[in-house]
């Protein structure tokens, strides 16, 4: 989830994520969680995972490095209060496909990896939420990272019948860490002789 937005309407989602026993991860605007600590701090407190989007959420494509190192660095110091730490975690902000400079400057940073998405609910256009649950159904798999926002109404109102879909499905929604901890544990063990 990118995480910015109306501080009542991420209040509500965040009523949603509990009621459902469900715990995502938000990758966070830092400008946005510095002026929204209270609800910041109910978010970590509910046990979702903070993770770093950006400083100002610029367009990362069109900024130079010194830009970008800014963006990310500024961001992983804003988390710094809520998590104690810049968290693990990297999304490049209005990039789909971040470049080689972003990657570089997010390792740079202490971020080793970058999270990217393969699955697009578009909700932050505000479709509506029979499209949000089309785009996200459309699309779901075992292991998909599904992008979607914090403070968008239509979210709040697609969000049941998604996660009733995915019971059906039998996925389970988990955070980033949760989900790339899996994927390692699943990969085999290579040695010398492996290739």
């Amino acid at each position: 989830f990118h995480l910015s937005g109306k501080p009542s309407v991420v209040a509500d989602m965040l009523d949603l994520l509990k009621s459902r026993s469900v715990a995502v991860t938000a990758f966070a605007v830092g400008t946005w969680i510095t002026a929204n600590p209270k609800i910041t701090k109910r978010l970590v407190a509910d046990g979702h995972e903070l993770a770093n989007h950006t400083e100002n959420h610029l367009s990362m494509d069109r900024l130079t490095r010194q830009q970008i190192s800014r963006e990310i660095v500024e961001c992983g110091q804003a988390l710094i209060p809520f998590i104690g730490s810049i968290g693990k975690w990297f999304r490049p902000s209005a990039t789909v496909v971040p470049k080689q400079l972003i990657l570089e400057e997010a390792g740079l940073a202490g971020y080793p990896v970058s999270v990217g998405y393969d699955v697009d609910s578009v909700d932050f256009t505000d479709p509506g939420s029979s499209a949000i649950i089309f785009n996200v159904s459309d699309g779901i798999h075992p292991g998909a990272i599904v992008r979607l926002h914090f403070g968008h109404l239509g979210t709040i109102a697609a969000l049941p019948s998604i996660l009733d879909h995915l019971t059906t499905l039998n996925i389970k929604p988990v955070t980033v860490e949760v989900l790339l901890s899996k994927r390692r544990r699943r990969l085999p063990d290579r040695t010398e002789s492996d290739g």
